[in-house]
């Protein structure tokens, strides 16, 4: 009981600040798995988790409409399963996909529900009225921290037994295959990761740190302060040009006056 009040506080509290507080990636399961697991006494389980969970989740931006496997609570509930059975990071690769998958259509649910709220925020705003458009969008806030408080206490209080005995029965030879699975998932969070990024416009830059990396052997922090350098003078230099053009156009449109007020 204690354990699952824990986890289910934990993952509220955590979307809470995520969702307040800008979007610091409080939510990424290199950070949910270790607070999850020095709440249940075993940070290291936690932090090993938490670091496999990531390369695995690593694609998994919400962009937009799209709503992608939930890593809150895949992360979170793989932990907290992965710590109770024993059986470490192999068992937490198993249960955090399906069961990321499972609370993706629980926060399409919830979405649905704040939709309802759309034409009382669009007269709230009209009205000019902030301080209950604040408590609404603060209370849209608090319904999906329901949300995850519910399902982790939920799944741990009643799920945790079930999902002890299944892991106990799982033969050893398919632990093996989990374990071997384990090794490739990673490499397809970064396949995911990549997919934006291979266009025709993106991909030269892929390949031009393939190049420092591989033949240039230019170790990762170096590459990653080109990478900063680099588009700092993309974004300079774009911006540059939209000014010189708005420049540009208002130098001819007051051009245009003169030549009419004449």
């Amino acid at each position: 009981m204690q354990a699952a009040i824990l986890v289910g506080l934990a993952m509220a509290v955590l979307w809470f600040l995520e969702k307040l507080g800008g979007t610091p990636m409080v939510i990424r399961p290199i950070v949910v798995s270790p607070v999850i697991g020095a709440l249940l006494g075993d940070l290291q389980t936690g932090v090993m988790v938490g670091a496999t969970l990531e390369l695995v989740f690593m694609g998994a931006i919400q962009i937009g409409a799209a709503v992608p496997p939930d890593v809150l609570v895949g992360a979170g509930l793989g932990t907290a399963f992965a710590i109770q059975s024993g059986q470490g990071a192999d068992i937490a690769l198993a249960l955090a996909l399906p069961i990321a998958i499972l609370a993706q259509s629980l926060k399409v649910i919830v979405f649905i529900i704040r939709s309802w709220f759309m034409d009382l925020a669009m007269k709230l705003a009209e009205a000019g009225d902030i301080k209950k458009l604040y408590a609404l969008n603060i209370g849209g806030l608090l319904l999906q921290c329901f949300m995850y408080f519910v399902v982790g206490f939920v799944a741990l209080l009643f799920g945790s037994p079930a999902v002890e005995a299944f892991v106990n029965n799982i033969p050893q030879v398919i632990l093996n295959g989990l374990s071997v699975a384990g090794g490739l998932l990673p490499a397809v969070g970064f396949a995911l990761l990549l997919l934006p990024m291979m266009e025709k416009r993106n991909a030269i830059y892929f390949v031009f740190g393939f190049i420092l990396i591989s033949y240039l052997n230019l170790p990762i922090m170096a590459v990653t302060i080109m990478g900063v350098v680099l588009a700092f003078v993309i974004c300079y230099e774009k911006g540059t040009s939209g000014n010189g053009t708005a420049a540009a156009a208002a130098v001819s449109s007051e051009e245009e006056e003169d030549l009419f007020d004449e």
